[in-house]
C-alpha cells in the first residue's frame, strides 16, 4: 500500500504479486479492497496493481469533474508511479469499463488487453446539462453538512453491495467501510463521478470515432443475472470492440464479489491459457 501524488492529488494505490501487470480499476464509488479475492487469485501469476480514483477509497478528494481521456491518462500515471512502463491489461468494471476502453484507445503501446467487467454501456450517449456538477457539488456540500456520511454512509455502502450482487452481503471488512464511508469526501466523489457519467460516456464515443483500439485480445465479461437485455447489450459492446462475451452465470453487477474465480479465469485467459486457480 502506498500513496503517490499525480496532478497534485494523493492516489492510494496496491501492488501484489508477480509477472505480467495487470491494472484494476473499480465501478461508481467502490475501492481497491473490491478487488481482493480477485487479486488474491491473480498475484501468483500476475503484478497486481489497484488503485482509488480522487473521492474513492483512500485516495484525496475530486479536484475536478472527471473525463474519459483524463482518466485513461490517470491509469498511465499510476503506472509510471509505481514503475510498470510496459503494456498492461487493463480491467475496468461498471463505470470503469469507459475508463479502460479510453486507455485502450489514447495509450494502445501501452495495453497488452482489455477485460470490461459487467461495464458501463451507452451506445448514443450525448454531452449532459453542465448543470448536474454543480447539482452534485451542492448536493455533497448539504450532505457534509447535514453529518449524513459519518451518520449513514456505511449502512448505505452495505446496502447498496447486497442490492448489486446474488452472492450475500458486502465482504467488506468493517473497519474499512468506516474508514472510508463515513468521509464526506468519498460521497461527493461519487456524486461528481456520477453527475458526469453521460459526458464521459459521449466523449468515448467520441474517441472510438478518432482513436483505433491496438490488435490485443478484448474480453467482456458480463454478470448472468443481469437479464437478457442487459445480456444483449454486453454482447453488442463485444461485437462493437471486436472482442469475446463471457458470462459469469448467476453474478450480479458486482461480479468481482459474486464470482472472484471466474474474473480471474477471464483476466488470465486474455492473453493466454488460463493457468489453473487454487
Amino acid at each position: 500500500m502506498t500513496f503517490v501524488r499525480i496532478d497534485g492529488v494523493p492516489h492510494h494505490v496496491v501492488v501484489a504479486g508477480s509477472g505480467p501487470p495487470v491494472l484494476l480499476s473499480a465501478g461508481l464509488g467502490m475501492a481497491w479492497f473490491d478487488w481482493d479475492e480477485v487479486a488474491a487469485l491473480l498475484a501468483p501469476h500476475r503484478t497486481v496493481v489497484r488503485f482509488d480514483r480522487p473521492g474513492h477509497g483512500l485516495s484525496g478528494p475530486a479536484p475536478a469533474p472527471p473525463t474519459a481521456s483524463g482518466e485513461a491518462h490517470r491509469m498511465a500515471a499510476v503506472l509510471d508511479a509505481v514503475g510498470v512502463s510496459g503494456p498492461v491489461t487493463v480491467v475496468g468494471h461498471s463505470i470503469a469499463g469507459f475508463h479502460a476502453e479510453a486507455y485502450a484507445r489514447l495509450h494502445p503501446s501501452r495495453t497488452a488487453a482489455l477485460v470490461l467487467v459487467d461495464s458501463s454501456v451507452e451506445p448514443e450517449a450525448r454531452v449532459g446539462v453542465g448543470a448536474r456538477v454543480v447539482s452534485a457539488r451542492v448536493a455533497g456540500a448539504v450532505l457534509a453538512g447535514a453529518g449524513l456520511p459519518a451518520a449513514l454512509g456505511p449502512l448505505l455502502r452495505r446496502a447498496t453491495v447486497r442490492l448489486s450482487r446474488t452472492g450475500g452481503p458486502d465482504p467488506a471488512p468493517a473497519a474499512l467501510v468506516r474508514r472510508c464511508y463515513r468521509t464526506s469526501r468519498v460521497w461527493r466523489g461519487l456524486l461528481l463521478e456520477n453527475a458526469r457519467y453521460r459526458p464521459v460516456a459521449a466523449e468515448l464515443l467520441h474517441l472510438r470515432d478518432h482513436f483505433p483500439l491496438p490488435p490485443v485480445p478484448v474480453t467482456v465479461l458480463a454478470g448472468g443475472a443481469g437479464g437478457p437485455s442487459w445480456l444483449t447489450c454486453q454482447r453488442a459492446l463485444a461485437d462493437v470492440l471486436g472482442g469475446r462475451l463471457e458470462v459469469a452465470e448467476g453474478a450480479g453487477h458486482l461480479v468481482m464479489l459474486d464470482d472472484a474465480g471466474r474474473v480471474a479465469e477471464a483476466i488470465l485467459g486474455a492473453e493466454s491459457p488460463t493457468p489453473p486457480l487454487p
